[in-house]
């Protein structure tokens, strides 16, 4: 059995998408997965699971989900290995530190090249630094995500793909429930 971490996109945020931790809880349970827990009520659940690729696993997450609790959103699963090195290779250690709520991961559903990337960068017109790692992409907001034009909008038009965001404190939060 291994561990995995299951990211739900935009759900429970400004009345839209939504959805109890518990019902979410439970269908996965019902689905099969082992040791189902959440974190907060902003879509992170850790799950057991064995015999499957995290593309599949987010898949089935969103057929199910959308079948039988009606809430079509991106799923981003990662297995605690993967989550352990977003911890590890965090390329703003000063700022995790510092300020943990205004660093965020997001995590994306494929990997941009190296020109998204560099475009985003470009685009950039407020304090935010960012840099991309594989299907993450740390983010440093300074002035804090609300007022930001560094929006997931943005970014997903730029590095043409989705993501959800987490901040760094749920992160690590989450790091700790999957490895214990």
């Amino acid at each position: 059995m291994i561990n995995h971490i299951a990211l739900l996109r935009g759900i429970n945020v400004g009345g839209h998408k939504q959805v109890s931790m518990a019902d979410l809880r439970d269908l996965l349970t019902r689905l099969g997965f082992a040791d189902v827990r959440s974190l907060l009520q902003s879509g992170n659940l850790v799950l057991g699971a064995t015999g499957r690729t995290a593309a599949q696993l987010e898949r089935t997450l969103e057929v199910e989900a959308e079948k039988r609790l009606g809430l079509k959103t991106d799923f981003f699963v990662r297995t605690a290995k993967e989550w352990k090195d977003v911890v590890a290779h965090n390329p703003f250690p000063k700022e995790a530190e510092r300020d943990p709520g205004h660093l965020v991961v997001m995590f994306l559903k494929d990997a941009p090249s190296a020109t998204p990337v560099k475009a985003l960068q470009q685009a950039i017109t407020g304090p935010e630094v960012v840099a991309a790692a594989g299907k993450h992409l740390y983010i440093v907001y300074p002035d804090g995500i609300g007022r930001s034009r560094l929006t997931n909008a943005v970014i997903d038009k730029q590095l043409g793909t989705r993501g959800t965001c987490r901040n760094w404190n749920t992160v690590l939060k989450l790091a700790a429930l999957a490895a214990g």
